[in-house]
């Protein structure tokens, strides 16, 4: 996946510089929601289910960051069921976000995105230090 960002005009939200539509924003952070009410671990079981709410249309949009006064008109949101896997799961998966455990087969929130960050950062000190 290819994050592009500008340092001038860096957004608040992680969400906004790795994924491209605001669409995929909501259904990432309600995943994260959804993973953090369980203790940061969701069941690969639970997952399914996750992404069949979102394909059916059933899953309800309760992130906090929504306006308190429109509380009572929660939107429902639907998602695709293999976007989902594609598009925002698969990309949290391979930049670090979420962790799979094969063993005990459930998704776990990691800090692995932060350390690779670093790392690309300290990638491109190196890469200044050579002569080329």
């Amino acid at each position: 996946m290819v994050i592009l960002f500008d340092r001038f005009n860096l957004p608040e939200d992680v969400f906004e510089v790795v994924f491209p539509t605001e669409r995929q924003r909501v259904v990432a952070k309600l995943l994260l929601k959804r993973m953090q009410d369980n203790g940061g671990i969701i069941g690969k079981t639970e997952m399914s289910l996750f992404a069949t709410k979102l394909h059916d249309g059933d899953l309800v949009d309760d992130r906090e960051e929504l306006d308190p006064f429109k509380r009572s008109e929660r939107p429902k949101i639907s998602y695709n069921k293999r976007q989902f896997y594609d598009r925002i799961l698969t990309p949290m998966k391979s930049m670090g976000m979420i962790e799979y455990d094969l063993y005990k087969k459930n998704y776990k929130v990691s800090d692995k995105f932060n350390k690779l960050m670093i790392r690309i950062g300290l990638l491109w000190l190196r890469q200044l230090k050579q002569r080329w």
